[in-house]
């Protein structure tokens, strides 16, 4: 199974941009799915944005056009470019990986704050 740990999370002005990355180790790291989800205070954990393996991409609609997920299986990397930040993109960020339906164990994740 994969381990996961996240980072790059900071403070940020509004319209402001910040690159979170989630490192990888264990096993094979190609054939997993990663996953991007955020909770905000007092919020259920939300989807953000997924890759699947072969590099197809989706988002959640709140976030579609802003941010964009990438991947590096040779790094065994995991990325999620955020721009034009809001304060409502506020939250803690987990990734996860994916496999036959099951996720990873979720990590500490790494705190994003958008304000000014």
């Amino acid at each position: 199974q994969l381990q996961l740990v996240e980072s790059g999370g900071a403070l940020v002005q509004p319209g402001g941009s910040l690159r979170l990355s989630c490192a990888a180790s264990g096993t094979i790291f190609s054939v997993y799915s990663m996953l991007w989800y955020r909770q905000a205070p007092g919020e259920q954990r939300e989807f953000v944005a997924g890759i699947t393996s072969g590099g197809g991409t989706n988002y959640s609609d709140s976030v579609k056009g802003r941010f964009t997920i990438s991947r590096d299986n040779v790094k065994k990397m995991a990325y999620l470019q955020m721009n034009s930040l809001k304060p409502e993109d506020t939250a803690v960020y987990y990734c996860t990986a994916r496999r036959f339906g099951v996720l990873t164990p979720w990590g500490q994740g790494t705190q994003v704050t958008v304000s000014s």
